[in-house]
């Protein structure tokens, strides 16, 4: 009796065993992040030159809110 038991819990224990590492170690790398390096804008000029325009025409040409009294 002592032998069967001796010999079941050997082969369970070998089988459980090659079972648990059947798959190896898993090992992760984490990758580096990627550099985002922005390049120097190309219109920058743009949205001032146009702000400038539009605020030199609303003072140029004014605001007409007088009421002409009609005869």
């Amino acid at each position: 009796m002592k032998r069967i038991t001796s010999s079941v819990l050997a082969l369970a224990i070998a089988l459980g065993a090659t079972a648990s590492f059947a798959g190896g170690p898993v090992v992760i790398e984490e990758e580096g992040q990627p550099e985002v390096i922005a390049e120097t804008p190309r219109s920058g000029w743009i949205v001032p030159v146009v702000v400038g325009l539009v605020l030199i025409c609303a003072l140029a040409c004014g605001s007409d809110d007088d009421e002409q009294v009609r005869r």
